[in-house]
């Protein structure tokens, strides 16, 4: 018996890319920088990005193929300062979160080192259609 998976159940059909969305987005994970999700209302979620030490200039926000991309990208720092400690992590980073249909990004902003990117989701309208069987 073979197993079935989510994009080759017979009653799923033409979801077989969700699967390989699904994968891809788990295999980019690094943990950096780190975020939160939060539900702010039934149809308004909000990513919060922890990325101290960046400035506006630093980051990008780009929506790519349903893809919302996060970039970060420091400048160099002179090279005259000496570090005894460095535990604040000044390294480039790149954050992907998937977006689905209908998902849009109404705003960013930056507040005590946290990044807001806030999304908003269309309320879809309910449509029933009725499908005439033609006799051949």
């Amino acid at each position: 018996m073979s197993k079935l998976t989510l994009g080759t159940h017979p009653f799923l059909l033409g979801f077989d890319q969700l699967e390989r969305m699904v994968e891809r987005t788990a295999k980019a994970d690094n943990g950096y920088p780190p975020y939160n999700i939060e539900q702010v209302s039934d149809h308004a979620f909000r990513i919060t990005l922890a990325v101290a030490g960046f400035a506006e200039e630093d980051l990008s926000i780009t929506l790519e193929d349903k893809q919302l991309v996060v970039r970060g990208k420091q400048v160099e720092e002179p090279s005259d300062r000496v570090f005894l400690h460095r535990g604040i992590a000044a390294r480039q980073f790149q954050r992907t979160f998937l977006l689905a249909d209908g998902v849009e990004v109404a705003g960013a902003s930056m507040e005590h080192g946290l990044l807001h990117v806030d999304l908003s989701r269309a309320v879809p309208e309910s449509v029933v259609q009725t499908i005439k069987i033609n006799n051949n």
